[in-house]
């Protein structure tokens, strides 16, 4: 799924000690629960609900017709090292989005990277290190994120959720082995509806308001093609319609910031 791939542009610990006899109560305890939430599962393995995939087109539908968007992803996007152990890394992600135009900056403490397309030229930035690229860009926004990603393997972060109403995607919705509707979950103060979904390789979630303005308020992706099952978790908050000026889609590069060619993606 490009969603998670993209994020890698994109943690204390707590240790608690415990007797013996407590750990050991504690595990048949967790055994029970886990015995009990087996006998009924939440799970519908296979099916594929009509409403859960008119709820993903109706949400692409209503984010595709606002003229302007404001987004902040708070995230977490799991690295599994070479003897398997998962450590997460957390950043966050700010959107502003026009139609045409996108501003995206994706900032953590390991690195950061901003995406600026003003209607007419697509630049990568990366603050930390000092360098951006810039290419010339097709008219729209749906033309940009296919084309940078056919030509530059770029996939930027989160950026299936605006695709599901797009005639490209009907043949991976057809791949879908299953989707449905879990239950009703409040978010931030947020009534969402809660829905799963099956890949052939990632299982995902996502979290959809309720109302007239049906926002993707969370979303959880598990690659399943890795044994330690990575997972990449993002809550988002949104604002419909803000103003924005087309200073806000001008990239000025820093004085001392060098200028590099994007390297053509040429698959595998």
């Amino acid at each position: 799924m490009r969603t998670l791939y993209g994020k890698a542009l994109a943690a204390g610990l707590a240790v608690a000690f415990v007797s013996t006899q407590s750990g050991a109560a504690q595990t048949r305890s967790g055994a029970s629960s886990l015995r009990s939430v087996s006998k009924n599962p939440v799970a519908k393995e296979g099916v594929v609900e009509p409403a859960a995939i008119d709820a993903l087109k109706n949400m692409s539908n209503y984010l595709m017709q606002a003229q302007t968007l404001g987004i902040k992803s708070e995230g977490s996007l799991d690295v599994v090292t070479n003897d398997g152990q998962r450590i997460q890394l957390d950043g966050t992600t700010t959107y502003k989005v026009r139609r045409p135009g996108f501003v995206i900056d994706y900032v953590s403490d390991m690195k950061s990277r901003r995406f600026i397309y003003d209607g007419r030229t697509f630049t990568v930035y990366s603050p930390k290190l000092g360098y951006y690229a810039s290419v010339p860009a097709p008219p729209t926004n749906r033309e940009v994120l296919n084309t940078i990603y056919k030509r530059f393997g770029i996939a930027l972060p989160l950026e299936d959720l605006f695709r599901w109403n797009d005639p490209s995607s009907a043949a991976r919705i057809q791949g879908i082995k299953s989707a449905y509707y879990i239950g009703t979950v409040t978010l931030d103060g947020v009534e969402t509806n809660h829905y799963a979904f099956r890949e052939a390789a990632v299982d995902w979630e996502l979290w959809i308001q309720q109302n007239d303005q049906p926002l993707p308020r969370k979303l959880v992706i598990v690659d399943r093609t890795d044994p330690a099952r990575p997972t990449f978790i993002s809550r988002l908050s949104w604002q419909v319609n803000p103003s924005f000026t087309d200073a806000d889609f001008t990239f000025v590069p820093d004085a001392n910031a060098k200028h590099i060619q994007l390297a053509t993606y040429k698959g595998e």
